[in-house]
Parts: structure tokens; C-alpha cells; sequence
């Protein structure tokens, strides 16, 4: 049984941590306790604040790194003091600060880890840098009670399938070009449908509306998915549809039928690989984590194919699909336990990188 009490504080039998989100256009902030001894059904970790602030371009516009560090800038100390008034906390009460060290992009994570090193400083607490794919594989788990699941990780800079095995989440299948949720946030610019509350959602409802099928390329490539190919293609359709432009293709078809077929072909491919990598290890459990997680759609065919091998679909809702600080916090204060964390006065392990992958991760707290 591995010790995770080693470096509890001799007057509480508890951790606090302080977790700080910011690889992309949401910037989180999360505030968590854990009960000492080992996580579980009976003894589950708590949250006491998960607040985020979202950058939000015109309709047709992606954010640029700049603009998303100044926006990531411009709220980090509002939310960091939102967030201790929600849990009548002061620094002093906390084991230690987390924050995303990657991947993400480069000047929004650059923003969020300045600010973390500063309340590090501030406070003299110890600064632990979290893996933003391990942080949300460990928020799901913990929500969601799954034990030892094939994740399927989705958002809009990652794809892959993802099962635990020896201290390390190791990748069965990726893309090997664009993310899922990169697609569709890129398509909906094509549309110029708005980014609020995102283009991911907002595509989902307009294909709820959807009725016809567009046959698309479909490019499952052993376990890994080629995306870019079925972007473009998707994209010609849409501007052949805008301009009036005759294609045999787009008879009696919409936007809503182009965006009802994009999620039909993709979720295919990401439910083929997922089912491939459950027979590998033999499991039947599924959990879905990352942002694109939160489409129901997706969800309704992973369960169905779930269904047919007698398992289990796990997902959360949109509290902890999308980045946030508080699986930051979590997964910070699992490695702060183990003893992986970086005093206040040396900043060298601090460094953000945009390139990270899950399974460079130590994953020391689980067997």
C-alpha cells in the first residue's frame, strides 16, 4: 500500500491545495481538500471552490496566444481572491500551489505559472506543476467513482485513448494531426456561429437538428485518427453551400445537416478505436474527459457500444470537462503527497512547456 500521509502537518489530518488553469482560453482557479489516508468511496476528496473566467472572440475569430495571456492576466488575482473568500481561507491555511506546466500554449501558460510562483513566494508554499491531460484523467476518476477505466481524453488540443498500466497513463491511439475538438471549433469558425459559451456547443445544438447524412472521409488508422482531411472536406461542402456553388452532394441539405454528419463521423471513429483499446486491456470501463466529453451525442454512442460489451460509461458534466483549476488542485495535491513539489525558493522545476504528454507523467500514487 503506497503512503500518501507522508507529509501531512502534524496539527490537521487534511490537505488544502490551490490550483491555477490557464493552457488555453479558460483560466481556472480551484480550491480542494483531501482527507487524509486513501481516496475513495467512503473518504472522497472535497471541492470548496472551482471559478473560471473564459476569453471569448467574435463569432468567425480563434484567440490568439497573446490576447488569451492578457485576458489570462488581467483575471488570475480576481479569481485567486474570489476563490479564498468562498472558503473563508487565507494562503497560510494552504499545503501548497499547482498550476498546468503544459501542454497549452505557450504565453497563456506562461501568464498563469508567473502568477503561481508570486502567491508561492507570497506565502512560502511549495509550487507543484500538474499534466493537463493527467489532471483532468484524475478529476474524472474522482467524480465519477470509475476505478481503473479506458479513458478517452477529447478537448481542442488533445486526442487520444488512454488506460493506466504501471504508474504510467500510457497512450494506446491519438490523432496524428488535429484534435477533435480543434475541428470543430474550426468549423464552427467557417459557419461564424458564435464562441459563447463555445463553438463546440454550439455546433452540437445545430446538429441536433440535423436530418441528413453527408457521407465524409472516415480515417481510422490502426488506433490512431487522422482529422485534417475530414476538416477540409467538411469546410469545401459549407463554402460550396454559402456561395450556391451546385454540388450533387449538398442537395436539400443545411448547416445543421453539415454539422449533424461532422459528429456522426467523428464520434464513429473515436468509439471504433475506444472499443478496439478495451478489448486490449481487457476492460469495461470507459471514462470521457476533456472539454468535447461534455457532448451528449458522443456520450449516446459510447454508451451504446459500451452497452454491448456489459460495461460502463463514466462522464462529468461541464463543471470538470472543461479546463478548470479545481483537477488542477486535485491531481497537484496527489503528487504534493507523494512528495513531488518545488520550494518557494527554487524556482527551476517551475518551467512551463507547450509539449508534455501523459505518459511522461510519474503517476506514484497509484499502484
Amino acid at each position: 500500500m503506497i503512503d500518501l500521509d507522508k507529509h501531512i502537518r502534524p496539527d490537521r489530518d487534511y490537505y488544502l491545495a490551490l490550483g491555477l488553469e490557464g493552457s488555453a482560453n479558460k483560466l481556472g482557479v480551484g480550491i480542494i481538500k483531501h482527507p487524509k489516508g486513501h481516496l475513495s468511496s467512503t473518504n472522497k476528496a472535497e471541492i470548496l471552490s472551482n471559478i473560471r473566467n473564459t476569453y471569448v472572440t467574435p463569432p468567425g475569430e480563434g484567440f490568439l496566444p497573446r490576447d488569451t495571456a492578457r485576458h489570462h492576466r488581467n483575471w488570475v488575482i480576481r479569481l485567486v481572491k474570489q476563490a479564498l473568500e468562498e472558503t473563508k481561507l487565507q494562503g497560510s491555511d494552504l499545503d501548497c500551489i499547482c498550476f498546468t506546466q503544459g501542454p497549452g500554449m505557450g504565453a497563456p501558460l506562461q501568464s498563469v505559472v508567473i502568477a503561481a510562483r508570486t502567491l508561492s513566494q507570497m506565502w512560502d508554499k511549495p509550487l507543484v506543476g500538474v499534466n493537463h491531460c493527467v489532471g483532468h484523467i484524475e478529476m474524472g476518476r474522482e467524480i465519477t467513482g470509475a476505478e481503473n477505466p479506458v479513458v478517452l481524453y477529447v478537448s481542442g488540443g488533445n486526442t487520444q485513448i488512454i488506460a493506466y498500466s504501471r504508474q504510467k497513463y500510457r497512450i494506446f491511439g491519438e490523432t496524428l494531426d488535429i484534435a477533435i475538438g480543434n475541428c470543430l471549433d474550426r468549423f464552427a469558425r467557417t459557419l461564424k456561429i458564435p464562441n459563447n459559451p463555445s463553438p463546440g456547443y454550439n455546433i452540437e445544438q445545430l446538429a441536433k437538428k440535423g436530418k441528413n447524412f453527408v457521407e465524409l472521409p472516415y480515417t481510422v488508422k490502426g488506433m490512431d485518427l487522422s482529422i485534417s482531411g475530414i476538416l477540409e472536406y467538411v469546410d469545401n461542402l459549407a463554402n460550396d453551400l454559402f456561395s450556391g456553388k451546385k454540388n450533387k452532394k449538398l442537395e436539400n441539405i443545411t448547416v445543421e445537416d453539415l454539422c449533424f454528419s461532422l459528429q456522426e463521423c467523428l464520434f464513429a471513429m473515436l468509439v471504433e478505436i475506444t472499443e478496439r483499446a478495451m478489448a486490449h486491456v481487457n476492460s469495461q470501463q470507459v471514462l470521457i474527459v476533456g472539454g468535447v466529453g461534455c457532448n451528449i451525442r458522443l456520450q449516446e454512442m459510447m454508451a451504446k457500444m459500451v452497452e454491448d460489451r456489459n460495461g460502463s460509461v463514466y462522464a462529468t458534466d461541464e463543471r470538470f470537462c472543461i479546463d478548470n483549476g479545481i483537477m488542477i488542485a486535485h491531481a497537484g495535491l496527489l503528487s504534493y503527497r507523494m512528495g513531488q513539489a518545488t520550494p518557494s525558493h527554487d524556482l527551476s522545476g517551475t518551467v512551463c512547456t507547450q509539449k508534455f504528454r501523459t505518459d511522461e507523467v510519474a503517476v506514484t500514487w497509484r499502484v
